[in-house]
């Protein structure tokens, strides 16, 4: 996937990528998944009672999304939550500008994901097993006791732990109300 993703940027400047470009596209590519899985877990640690109804409740407070409601947190979650993203950029020796992207980036997804559309210009449509808004949202839907779709940006970690099955059964009992036959089936 980053490969064909380093090839097409290439193709599209018109040049070779510097290998200071390919060393900052793998080395985001790398703080992707290491904040991914970090977050995930932090996050999901979050959902227990006693640190969600002291901490956590606060970024919950919003069911509706909003692109806000990604940094709307207690000071303490947005502290621990913020581990996970400075772990690849402390583990590998980047560039600033590298280390600066990566928190832009990182902030606009947060946003994307919080903003409650599903833009079909979105680039992140380009990336496979991205969450985004629809996923996210689901777990803010079911309530402050979610114990779905936790991860920040991939469904890798959901898929992998089981924190994915009530959305993909909503999902699919959407799409079936789409048919004639599911909406008849549903009025009888």
């Amino acid at each position: 996937m980053l490969n064909v993703t380093i090839a097409e940027a290439a193709q599209m400047l018109g040049r070779p990528l510097t290998a200071a470009e390919t060393a900052m596209a793998l080395q985001i590519f790398v703080f992707l998944l290491l904040e991914d899985y970090g977050n995930y877990w932090i996050h999901r640690l979050f959902h227990h009672s006693f640190l969600y109804k002291h901490i956590h409740y606060k970024h919950h407070e919003y069911t509706s999304p909003m692109g806000a409601a990604a940094t709307y947190a207690h000071w303490a979650e947005v502290l621990v939550l913020g581990i996970p993203t400075l772990v690849g950029p402390a583990m590998v020796q980047c560039h600033v500008v590298t280390l600066w992207a990566w928190i832009l980036l990182r902030q606009l997804e947060a946003i994307e994901t919080h903003s409650g559309y599903d833009f079909p210009w979105s680039p992140t449509w380009l990336i496979p097993f991205y969450g985004g808004p629809r996923f996210h949202d689901y777990h803010h839907e079911v309530g402050g006791h979610s114990h779905c779709n936790f991860a920040s940006i991939f469904t890798i970690c959901d898929w992998l732990y089981g924190t994915d099955k009530g959305y993909y059964a909503k999902v699919a009992a959407e799409e079936k109300m789409k048919t004639p036959l599911g909406a008849f089936t549903r009025l009888v």
